[in-house]
């Protein structure tokens, strides 16, 4: 998968009808935690930025070619990887993102018990790197020093398979 500016410009076509909706959800479902400065890391044409609450500074970086504000404090109260963690082939890469982080939301397509990817809608050989289920997910997480929160799928429908979470950074 090539993300260039013509991928964007598809994004913003065919999903711009629901993306107000989807961010709403992805607010609601952090503001428990009542954030200040968010960072929205794989943000994208910039959704979740866009239609945040009054009173919350967003930060917002992607690999893409439209404007973002770029990474710019130290520490965050939420980091955000809204569908951009099975993109990638380990933690490594973001580790040091995770480190500025209180706590860590996103969202993440996630397998359903008994079904074989390779037939499954999020399969997409060269473009998903990782695949999870919740408890595999979970594992990982802990793994980097995050405590669950909580897991649901408050985005489904309009989505299908898709996990969203929201983990506490140990000892923060």
């Amino acid at each position: 998968m090539k993300y260039d500016i013509d991928y964007y410009e598809n994004m913003l076509r065919i999903y711009s009808k629901t993306a107000e909706t989807i961010s709403r959800i992805r607010w609601e479902w952090i503001g428990e935690v009542s954030p200040k400065k968010v960072l929205d890391y794989g943000s994208g044409v910039g959704w979740f930025r866009a239609f945040r609450p009054e009173g919350v500074y967003v930060d917002s970086m992607d690999i893409g070619p439209y404007p973002q504000k770029g990474i710019s404090c130290e520490h965050y109260d939420v980091v955000c990887f809204h569908d951009v963690l099975e993109h990638m082939k380990s933690f490594d890469e973001v580790k040091r993102i995770f480190e500025t982080a209180t706590y860590v939301a996103g969202t993440i397509p996630v397998v359903p018990a008994n079904k074989d990817v390779t037939v499954w809608k999020h399969y997409k050989p060269g473009e998903h790197l990782r695949y999870w289920s919740e408890e595999s997910f979970e594992a990982d997480m802990s793994s980097e020093g995050f405590k669950k929160v909580k897991h649901g799928m408050p985005e489904c429908p309009p989505r299908t398979d898709i996990l969203s979470f929201l983990y506490k950074k140990w000892g923060r």
